[in-house]
């Protein structure tokens, strides 16, 4: 009798033990760390990218997967050379469970590294570098937002569609840039055109004038450029300035005039170019969150904010699946990996690299908006050269 009551006890004990081990764990707060940069070049998109993050959460309650969501911030600068030292920050000083980043895709590989190495969650909501979802795949590697691939062989297409037979292509002299005029390049020439020059300069200068000239001189059919940010609105209105505008028509991906437009003024009007987003898409998910982004920012939303939105949205998918158990590795990547994202871009999917699969835009400049011309490639998924996941 006195062991049955002993054997009782101990049963009991146990259970309750469970339970409150349950219950401290959905009490935890999930701790996302936030690495973007906040200064520099690329600031604007950083904080785009937090805000529709952070927008989503707030609609959830504050939660992700059920758990309240604590942030850890880290300002990368968009500088590689501090990546590995500011990433390890969020990782062995903070502990976070989930990486969150970034912009540059310099940065972004060094930061994949660290994740692979150390088995953290990451999710990229915006730099395209082709060997996240290429040779640096991996199983707790996602992306909510594109690769460098994806946006510019649409617009290779929609250039040689416009009968340019000749381009000469301009970027920075980075992992963005090149892998989006190889992406243009591939494209293009596939269709018989010819890139007859690649001109760079190193990130994240901005002294143009000798490249406008060279331009000038060689007198291409178009060109093609890959910038973004601060540096987007210096070269249009280099290149306008120029007289390049009336002479020689100029195409990019939609980066050069997202969260640009304003401040290119005149000289922004009428660009083409070719986006995964588009402001005027008409489905409930974008003018929902059009509205809610205006109202809690006093800003319209732009792509980069989108990616940060749908970056939360995946990770709440995961983690819901999951019980918010960021342990339980297996579910929660296998409902991320099958997820079907209603963003506000139009529903995608993810590739076997964990690559959106989306819809590709083109879109024209008019006013403060890119407004949607047509679709240029249905969901086009990214060839993910070299994954071995």
């Amino acid at each position: 009798m006195l062991f049955v009551s002993f054997a009782s006890f101990v049963s009991k004990a146990l259970l309750v033990g469970i339970a409150s081990t349950t219950a401290a764990q959905a009490e935890d707060k999930l701790r996302v760390g936030l690495m973007l940069p906040y200064t520099g070049t690329y600031a604007a998109l950083g904080n785009a990218i937090t805000n529709g993050f952070k927008l989503q959460v707030e609609g959830n309650g504050g939660k992700l997967g059920g758990r309240t969501v604590e942030f850890f911030t880290v300002d990368d600068e968009s500088d590689p050379a501090k990546a590995t030292e500011n990433v390890n920050k969020l990782v062995k000083r903070d502990r976070v469970d989930v990486l969150v980043g970034t912009v540059h895709s310099g940065v972004a590989m060094a930061m994949a590294k660290v994740a692979r190495e150390t088995n953290t969650l990451m999710v990229v909501p915006n730099a395209g570098a082709d060997e996240l979802t290429g040779p640096l795949c991996a199983p707790n590697i996602f992306r909510s937002s594109f690769s460098n691939w994806q946006s510019s062989y649409a617009m290779g297409r929609e250039v040689a569609a416009r009968k340019h037979k000749t381009v000469v292509t301009l970027t920075w002299k980075y992992a963005a840039g090149q892998q989006s005029v190889d992406g243009f390049k591939e494209a293009f020439e596939k269709e018989g055109g010819k890139v007859v020059k690649e001109l760079t300069l190193p990130f994240p200068n901005v002294e143009f004038q000798p490249f406008l000239t060279e331009i000038a001189a060689l007198k291409p059919d178009a060109v093609f450029v890959f910038f973004a940010g601060a540096g987007a609105v210096k070269f249009v209105k280099d290149y306008a300035a120029a007289g390049l505008r009336t002479s020689i028509p100029l195409y990019a991906s939609g980066f050069l005039t997202d969260g640009t437009l304003e401040a290119m003024g005149e000289a922004g009007q009428g660009l083409v170019t070719t986006l995964h987003y588009a402001d005027g898409i008409l489905n409930a998910q974008n003018q929902s969150f059009r509205l809610r982004y205006a109202k809690a920012y006093k800003v319209q939303p732009d792509v980069y904010a989108v990616q940060g939105f749908d970056a939360a949205q995946l990770l709440d998918i995961g983690l819901t699946a999951a019980g918010g158990d960021v342990t339980r590795r297996a579910e929660l990547q296998k409902a991320m990996e099958t997820a079907q994202i209603a963003s506000p871009r139009g529903t995608f999917t993810l590739s076997r690299a964990h690559n959106p699969v989306q819809d590709i835009y083109l879109r024209k400049a008019e006013g403060k908006e890119n407004k949607l011309v047509a679709v240029s490639i249905k969901a086009l998924a990214d060839p993910a050269r070299g994954c071995k996941m």
